[in-house]
């Protein structure tokens, strides 16, 4: 457990050397990069994976503005800080990759080096991302069924193995339909999950073991983690002064061509354009075949692979 600003936060550790920092999403924990502390421990890395706030057995502050993305990039830099280093590589997984992308244009003097997977680095839109989401499905994308308090806690909440086992299935590159934008809009009438495919056997990348780790880090609702959804237009007033600023650090970006993120509409384009609007990206976007949005742990020896180039050509 470290003291961050004021929070308490959970983090596992292995190694020596360099520091990186690996950030997960939703609905994940710290558990979601079990492939990657091996590797990357055994090439001279100190790895460092939080329960980032709101998650597991960090702490869930209760005030639904506390869960910013300026909270959420000082609870990085504030762990860098705290674990004795100055620098750090961040690496971030679905809303862990937002978090890792900001890390890296608001504190470039704290990021060695920036690597995502699934969620592309922000462009600032025109207006509030879940006022244009809201407009645009009809208030039906998933973002808005987050947003109101006490809905989706109550779904999610019925059954979390349950709940857990189906999103993470039906975002895999196993399930039927993988990779289709209309994954992301929700039934209103029925909730988000009345349609979603549930396994009889898990794929092979997710265990029981693996799936009662990730049950009880939600032992405590999920609350917390709705919460960094309903500050999406907070973080797009919070985030008006770098309109514009460009992810400065040397840069990796990762996804598979099943996932759903990719493959909404606009994000496509945008991907074809990373390098002109990263500097530093080190590669072009790499495309893992056959992988659905759970990228880490869905296909980690060629994450593990291309993490390692990267990190070593930068410590180096």
């Amino acid at each position: 457990m470290i003291d961050v600003n004021g929070i308490r936060l959970h983090i596992a550790e292995q190694g020596e050397g360099p520091l990186v920092v690996l950030l997960h999403g939703f609905p994940e924990s710290w558990h979601s990069w079990r492939h990657q502390f091996g590797p990357l421990a055994e090439a001279g890395f100190r790895v460092v994976a939080p329960d980032q706030r709101g998650y597991g057995r960090s702490d869930h502050p209760e005030d639904v503005a506390a869960y910013s993305i300026l909270h959420l990039v000082g609870d990085v830099v504030g762990l860098v800080h705290a674990l004795g280093e100055e620098r750090a590589f961040v690496v971030g997984h679905d809303w862990g990759a937002p978090v890792a992308w900001h890390t890296a244009l608001l504190r470039p003097d704290v990021v060695r080096g920036v690597a995502g997977l699934s969620v592309p680095p922000p462009f600032r839109g025109a207006q509030p991302p879940l006022r244009t989401m809201r407009e645009r499905f009809e208030g039906r994308f998933y973002w808005n069924y987050f947003e109101q308090p006490g809905v989706a806690e109550a779904e999610f909440e019925t059954d979390t193995r349950a709940t857990l086992r189906k999103l993470l299935y039906s975002a895999s590159g196993d399930a039927p339909g993988a990779g289709r934008p209309e994954q992301a809009l929700v039934d209103l009438d029925r909730g988000w999950l009345a349609d979603a495919p549930d396994p009889e056997v898990l794929p092979g990348w997710l265990t029981e073991e693996d799936l009662d780790a990730l049950t009880d880090s939600y032992a405590r609702g999920f609350t917390g983690a709705l919460n960094w959804y309903r500050n999406l237009d907070r973080n797009w007033e919070l985030t008006a002064p770098w309109q514009g600023a460009v992810v400065s650090p040397p840069a990796l970006y990762v996804y598979g061509d099943r996932d759903l993120v990719p493959a909404f509409p606009g994000t496509p384009e945008l991907i074809e354009k990373l390098p002109e609007l990263m500097p530093n990206l080190r590669r072009k976007p790499l495309v893992l075949p056959g992988c659905g949005h759970w990228t880490q742990q869905e296909r980690p020896t060629e994450v593990n692979e291309a993490l390692l180039d990267f990190l070593t050509e930068l410590r180096d």
